[in-house]
């Protein structure tokens, strides 16, 4: 190979390196100790991304990794989330829990986090972070006009379970009014499992996805896959979409 030759082989291989890094992202995770946000913690980092991993208790995030930096945050501290939100390119939050009165779903940290985030996006002007929630399977329609949430026996729902379902349903009529943050809503199946990552999903709107044995349901390791694809590739802004096999 002629020194020519050599140079151009160099030259292509240097952009194809900086093409690479060009394409990788600045991902905030919220909840990044549950069972999801560990989970797309892992998947974004794989894929090369740079992740900030943030829980209210950041001992509970053991991974180490030289693209990751783990944070304390706190969703319901305003200032907390401007000082994590800057800089990066996608917020994802995967976030349950309802604070005080498990009663009320206005109290569901799934609905709180959403409005804190929004007002925080609003507020950081052009280009703010693009935000990913991710939501819940009650609000996905089992027929046409009536939610899944609406065929769950109320009797046999937790207090606290049953104002998140709302808490998530509330969130999606939120969201559904902001036309100035690109945000995304991705809801899992009814049955999310602890089963493997194959890489594989279905992507629908606003109706129950089911299997041809009629089985709603999607392993947490794909669903992560499914959350960190929409990071990619930014298929659904001021969408909801759902997932299942």
């Amino acid at each position: 190979m002629n020194r020519i030759a050599r140079l151009l082989v160099a030259t292509l291989l240097l952009a194809a390196t900086s093409a690479s890094a060009d394409a990788s992202l600045d991902i905030l995770v919220y909840g990044a100790s549950g069972n999801i946000g560990s989970l797309v913690v892992a998947e974004a980092l794989q894929r090369g991304h740079r992740v900030t991993a943030v829980s209210r208790d950041p001992s509970r995030l053991a991974t180490q990794h030289r693209n990751l930096v783990v944070a304390g945050g706190d969703l319901l501290d305003i200032a907390s989330i401007e000082h994590l939100v800057r800089g990066q390119d996608v917020v994802i939050s995967a976030v349950r829990g309802v604070i005080g009165d498990k009663a009320d779903p206005g109290k569901a940290l799934q609905l709180i986090s959403v409005r804190n985030i929004v007002a925080v996006l609003r507020d950081a002007g052009q280009p703010a972070p693009r935000f990913i929630h991710v939501g819940g399977s009650g609000s996905l329609e089992v027929e046409p006009g009536v939610l899944f949430a609406e065929k769950l026996p109320k009797l046999l729902l937790p207090k606290r379970l049953e104002s998140e379902i709302i808490g998530q349903i509330w969130a999606l009529d939120y969201l559904r009014g902001v036309t100035d943050v690109q945000w995304t809503y991705a809801t899992p199946p009814k049955n999310l499992t602890n089963g493997g990552r194959t890489g594989k999903y279905r992507v629908g709107g606003d109706s129950v996805l089911e299997d041809e044995r009629g089985r709603s349901r999607l392993s947490r390791a794909d669903f992560a896959v499914a959350l960190v694809d929409e990071a990619e590739r930014a298929a659904h802004i001021g969408q909801r979409f759902s997932v299942a096999y």
